[in-house]
């Protein structure tokens, strides 16, 4: 059985409610403050630690009680956080999200300290090898992101790229993933790009994913039990790296991530029992 590393953000998502999203230029009231685990990164090897895989986080956090708690809190999960660097003189990144009563969101990232994540990084995914999946997203530096990926590639390792939030990347660093999962709206821009995956996999929310063009429903999950979509992609991400490194084929793997996304909506937050500190 492979390992999945993940090389990505750790953010604190400051997170309210509000009846309805704010048109431009309106003020809204939101209810209540709360302080959730997050960012794609984190939220990914999280679900890849459920799923039963064996986890390892590299990313960067700041020198502040949001970071300590959060790498603590992977550390508890049975993350490897050996290669989650604390940044001196930086916040950690945080999100912050609007969630409205139909349960979609709105969110703005902070990078903070996730921004800090460089080259000295990448000799983490020295440990990979056939088997293992690195597993990427776009909410670090770019250049990282391709460097991990080629590198991974080199070493035999299996490279999944989820293309949120979107970014142009390099026509070979999209080439060596295996798959490239994006959203309908990232689809288009990847295709606008010019750039050719290998292997495609798209992900229309309730009305399921296409991988390679082949369709597979979603799982159904009643509106009355959607409690918030946060997350719902990285946990699906985060399942099928998990299923990936198992060496399951694509029909068990997308089962496991479209569980795994279904059960996300159903609680608040991007992570299950997501307070910090919890």
């Amino acid at each position: 059985m492979g390992r999945v590393m993940v090389f990505g953000s750790l953010n604190v998502d400051l997170v309210t409610r509000v009846e309805r999203h704010p048109s431009p230029g309106e003020t809204l009231l939101g209810e209540g403050l709360d302080r959730l685990a997050g960012g794609k990164g984190a939220n990914q090897a999280v679900a890849a630690a459920a799923a039963g895989a064996e986890v390892l986080m590299v990313g960067c956090v700041g020198d502040d009680s949001g970071g300590a708690a959060y790498v603590e809190r992977l550390r508890r999960k049975g993350i490897d956080v050996s290669r989650v660097r604390t940044v001196p003189g930086e916040p950690s990144g945080h999100a912050l999200i609007a969630v409205d009563d139909r349960g979609e969101n709105t969110i703005i990232v902070i990078p903070g300290a996730n921004d800090a994540l460089d080259h000295t990084e990448i000799s983490a995914v020295d440990a990979l090898g056939a088997g293992d999946v690195l597993l990427l997203q776009l909410e670090v530096p770019l250049t990282v992101v391709c460097a991990a990926a080629r590198r991974a590639a080199h070493l035999g390792a299996r490279v999944v790229i989820n293309t949120a939030p979107y970014a142009a990347l390099p026509p070979d660093v999209v080439a060596l993933a295996d798959p490239v999962v994006a959203n309908e709206h990232e689809m288009v821009a990847l295709a606008e790009s010019g750039a050719e995956p290998a292997s495609l996999l798209v992900t229309f929310g309730a009305n399921g994913v296409t991988w390679d063009g082949e369709t597979t429903p979603a799982h159904d999950v009643p509106p009355a039990e959607v409690a918030d979509t946060t997350g719902a992609g990285d946990a699906f991400c985060g399942a099928l790296a998990a299923a990936l490194a198992t060496g399951a084929d694509r029909a068990a793997a997308l089962d496991s991530a479209l569980a795994a996304g279904a059960a996300a909506v159903r609680h608040p937050g991007a992570q299950p029992d997501p307070r910090l500190g919890a």
